[in-house]
Parts: structure tokens; C-alpha cells; sequence
């Protein structure tokens, strides 16, 4: 396994068909319904806007085992340290690390682009990603309950931070 920067042309239809596999079978994302390709277009133009990585694991013949990406928190100025990552696994690739490699690249990506605050929102039935979470470091920040509504009953949305050491110097504005 290696370690990619995604792109849409090379990469964009695999990690379609992961977020569509994730929607249609869990809860770990909170959509309905298979998003279509044309999406990527704009997923990927948000990430290279906003100077966010899309970390790729592949394998000896180049094919996606799974990636990883932050964007945004929040919109306001004051959270431009902070970042909401996610971390996503070929349902044929779990359970190997492939997770857990992936959320340790992003860590150092968000420490090398001077980030202080990881987040992550995972419903709390999701006890894989909870234990992976926790074992880097992230501790619970919060529990939305409720917060969403999908195969037939409520879900709470848990939230999971990481302090950094970084930016050596924040500034306001």
C-alpha cells in the first residue's frame, strides 16, 4: 500500500463509488440517496480552493483501497485552524489498517499545513471509527442526539477532536 494525492480524473469515480456504497448500506454518512458523478466535479474544486488534501491508499496496481480528506469546520474567520476530516474504506479493505494509516497521514498533513483542531462527526452506533478515533489521540467533544434521521430511527452524531501543536504563532484576522 501506498500513499496518493487524489485527483478527480484518476481517482474521482472510486471514491463515488465508496461514498455510494457508505450511503446506501450505513450510517456513516448521513445522505439518502447515491450522489451523482457529475458531484465530484464540485468536491474536488472545494478541496483544491480550499488547499485540502484527498490522500489516497492504493495498491501495487494503483487501485483505491480508500482515502481521506478535511475541508472546513465552520465558515467564520475565527475557525480557520480548525478542520472536519473524513476517512473512508473500500467495504472490501476494512478491518486492515487502511483506516488507521489513512487518518495518521491526514494528521501529519493538518500539522504541516499548520492546523490546530481535527474534527470528526461520526454517528455513534459507528463503534469501529469511535475505537479508531480514540486510540490516535481524538477524544469525545459532544453528541449531537438525534441530529439525524435515516433507515427508520434517530441517530446521534458524536463529535471527536484532536488537539495539534501547531500554528506555532495563530494570528486574529
Amino acid at each position: 500500500m501506498q500513499f496518493v494525492p487524489c485527483s478527480l480524473d484518476t481517482h474521482g469515480a472510486a471514491i463515488l463509488a465508496i461514498f455510494n456504497e457508505a450511503i446506501v448500506t450505513s450510517t456513516a454518512l448521513y445522505d439518502y440517496q447515491p450522489r451523482p458523478p457529475e458531484s465530484m466535479v464540485g468536491w474536488f474544486k472545494a478541496k483544491e480552493a480550499g488547499h485540502f488534501p484527498v490522500i489516497g491508499a492504493v495498491d501495487e496496481s494503483g487501485a483505491l483501497l480508500g482515502f481521506a480528506s478535511y475541508g472546513s469546520f465552520r465558515a467564520w474567520p475565527a475557525y480557520k485552524y480548525s478542520v472536519e476530516h473524513s476517512v473512508y474504506v473500500h467495504h472490501a479493505h476494512r478491518g486492515k489498517g487502511i483506516g488507521r494509516a489513512l487518518l495518521q497521514e491526514l494528521i501529519k498533513a493538518a500539522v504541516m499545513q499548520q492546523y490546530h483542531v481535527m474534527v470528526g462527526g461520526i454517528d455513534m452506533e459507528n463503534r469501529g471509527s469511535i475505537a479508531l478515533h480514540e486510540s490516535l489521540g481524538f477524544t469525545h467533544a459532544g453528541t449531537i442526539r438525534q441530529a439525524g434521521f435515516k433507515f427508520g430511527r434517530w441517530l446521534d452524531l458524536g463529535f471527536y477532536q484532536l488537539l495539534l501543536e501547531t500554528p506555532a504563532r495563530p494570528v486574529d484576522g
